[in-house]
């Protein structure tokens, strides 16, 4: 199954920012530290030009340290770009993001002229609540689901840093399919949007294969189940997510299983690495390609039987 989630206030969203990027000194995008890549919304690179970049990479207290320093690494050693591992529940470690913000302007007199930032990135981020700790106060609207903000506003902070909020969007596609996924894992996309067993089986496969004993020990399992589908049902088992018959109710397990994993109830995991995304990507346009070439091959031959018609 492919998963989007493109409304129309996240088209209106990437307008808008488009017109206000000229005015923009630096920009601040917002990432999940659990799917760095997943988060990193595509449309920022043509949006930002050679703006410089700061990636936040968010909920770091969630991710798996050793694999957010891979990506800390990745991302520190792209043109213009710094990476800053961030938590919520570290206020002072938030507020060090307003004299970065200067430190990568090191041409402007900031006295006479305060950095221009701009804070973007994907629905659920959260962009609200580092708002409201680096401006020391309630200003943008916080919640746990995907696209609560939904216009721009402005907001002066310390270190004569002046911020624009924008809204959380996405992209009209999302390639490779395993983003979609991992969004829908992590809660950047509406639950209304997707299958909660379907995205379940994609994460207890992943489990599986990189954090076992976490999801074993979680659930109190003596033995590692061989697949998905068995792991799916001993967690159906183990917390009573049954239908008549005996049957596991894989909706209800699904549910309980992204809800601990998106809690940190499963401990620190990160559901991508570098190397990973690498590979899917290199995947996903040979089959793009593949796609394209027969369609072209289709429409050839839909062509020739055309004119074989008509002679």
């Amino acid at each position: 199954m492919s998963i989007n989630w493109f409304p129309g206030h996240m088209h209106k969203a990437r307008k808008e920012i488009a017109e206000v990027m000229p005015q923009v000194d630096i920009i601040i995008e917002m990432l999940d530290a659990r799917i760095p890549f997943s988060s990193e919304n595509p449309l920022v690179p043509q949006l930002r030009g050679n703006t410089p970049c700061i990636k936040v990479l968010n909920k770091a207290d969630l991710a798996d340290p050793v694999l957010t320093q891979r990506w800390v690494e990745h991302f520190d050693a792209q043109s213009g770009v710094k990476a800053m591992p961030i938590s919520q529940q570290n206020p002072e470690q938030i507020r060090a993001l307003l004299q970065l913000c200067n430190d990568m302007l090191p041409e402007r007199n900031l006295e006479i002229r305060g950095a221009r930032a701009m804070i973007m990135g994907i629905p659920n981020v959260g962009k609200s609540t580092l708002i409201n700790t680096l401006a020391g106060r309630t200003i943008a609207k916080t919640g746990n689901e995907a696209g609560v903000t939904k216009m721009q506003q402005r907001i002066k902070l310390d270190n004569n840093v002046i911020l624009t909020d924008t809204p959380g969007f996405l992209w009209p596609k999302l390639s490779p399919p395993t983003c979609g996924y991992r969004l829908a894992v992590t809660g950047a996309i509406k639950d209304t949007v997707f299958d909660y067993a379907d995205i379940a089986m994609f994460a207890a496969d992943y489990l599986l294969q990189r954090y076992p004993q976490a999801v074993m020990q979680r659930f109190g399992l003596t033995e590692q189940p061989e697949n998905d589908l068995a792991l799916m049902d001993a967690i159906g088992i183990k917390r009573g997510a049954m239908r008549k018959g005996g049957i596991v109710d894989l909706e209800k397990a699904g549910s309980i299983l992204i809800t601990e994993l998106r809690a940190g109830n499963l401990g620190p995991i990160t559901l991508e690495t570098p190397e990973m995304v690498s590979q899917e990507q290199i995947d996903a346009k040979a089959e793009e390609g593949a796609k394209a070439k027969e369609k072209a091959e289709r429409e050839a031959e839909r062509k020739r039987k055309a004119q074989r018609k008509y002679r």
